[in-house]
């Protein structure tokens, strides 16, 4: 396969960028230590909310329970003016794609899972729907054909669905399997949770002998430099499901975002009360011609130790592991380029040069 990886080094300070169940930093066990652990979903959605920032007429879809209003708008748009038939369909629509959440409200209908939609294809769907119930509004002959309509649609506006992925139990044909690929990340050195006691000052409280906080408490917080993975394959991007009736320029676009994004996105948990927002300190891209996906995270199955700070060593260590592989394993990439050996522009242009 074509193949886009990024091996990224990033120091935070002061965080808890991805949570538990009890609000504390995630964590795992890697080389017998602890680690600090960002999970690859928390990454994703910060990707593509940044993707959509940068290039907001591809990055478009969204992944909702609430699809009921928008089928029903685009509905209406297409020709079903009665609202009451419009909701009807909308609502039957929506119950074969991801069934309809029986404890939903009648004033906001939704389905019982997420479901990722382009607005293309919402607009597809309506398109034919209101075609076929034009003649009869209380037919459902359309059952068969809502995968169709997707898939003439095409993901002219849903490149993040192209390149997360999505699944749809209730119509398999409209699964589809995201080029990207992502790690958690992971410290690169043993780290441990520590705790931040708060208090609070109540502003309308009396002066007197209770010079007491109004509240107080704890919050579990990590610093840690994390490695982190992400790959893009070519190939399976250019393919007729994927983003197939774009042109190379168009796809060029979206993969240059997509770089862009993974490299500057930070997940936003707690990010007004423990703003940790930095940049990488170091970024390998490399590009394959052929040949699988390879991680560099066993640079610090032993972790790295602390003397003059930890992105520095982790740096050598991880140039260090990947020389290794390639002597090895006889491990070729065709370009391999650096951050901050060179600007973000060079960067990216040397990756996306290899986009067809």
């Amino acid at each position: 396969m074509k193949l886009i990886e990024l091996h990224i080094l990033q120091s935070f300070p002061v965080s808890c960028l991805n949570r538990d169940d009890v609000g504390a930093p995630k964590t795992a066990i890697f080389g017998g230590v602890n680690r600090a652990r960002l999970s690859s979903q928390s990454l994703k959605r910060a990707i593509r909310e940044h993707a959509a920032e940068l290039l907001p007429e591809r990055f478009a879809g969204e992944r909702t329970k609430l699809i009921v209003g928008p089928l029903q708008a685009a509905l209406q748009t297409h020709g079903v003016a009665d609202a009451t038939v419009a909701l009807e369909h909308a609502k039957h629509i929506a119950d074969l794609l991801a069934k309809l959440d029986p404890k939903a409200t009648a004033e906001e209908p939704k389905v019982g899972t997420l479901t990722f939609l382009a607005p293309s294809e919402i607009d597809a769907i309506a398109a034919d729907v209101a075609a076929i119930v034009a003649g009869d509004p209380k037919t459902k002959e359309y059952e068969k054909s809502l995968d169709k309509a997707c898939k003439k649609a095409g993901l002219l506006d849903g490149a993040d669905i192209a390149l997360f992925g999505r699944m749809v139990a209730s119509l398999p044909s409209l699964t589809l399997e995201g080029a990207a690929m992502f790690s958690h990340a992971l410290s690169t050195h043993r780290a441990d949770n520590d705790l931040d006691f708060y208090t609070a000052v109540d502003d309308r409280k009396p002066a007197g002998d209770d010079a007491g906080a109004g509240m107080m408490g704890t919050l579990e917080f990590a610093s840690a430099v994390y490695y982190r993975y992400a790959a893009l394959n070519l190939d399976l991007l250019a393919d007729a499901a994927h983003l197939g009736k774009l042109t190379p320029e168009e796809r060029t676009k979206i993969v240059d975002a997509f770089i862009r994004a993974a490299l500057m996105a930070v997940p936003g948990a707690r990010k007004n009360s423990m703003n940790a927002h930095t940049l990488p300190g170091y970024v390998l891209g490399t590009f394959k011609s052929k040949g699988q996906p390879v991680q560099l995270v066993n640079a610090f199955e032993q972790p790295v130790a602390a003397r003059n700070g930890l992105l520095a060593a982790s740096r050598q260590a991880l140039e260090a592991h990947n020389t290794a592989l390639k002597e090895t394993w006889g491990l070729k990439c065709d370009t391999e380029v650096a951050l901050p050996d060179t600007n973000l522009a060079a960067f990216c242009a040397a990756l996306t040069r290899h986009v067809c």
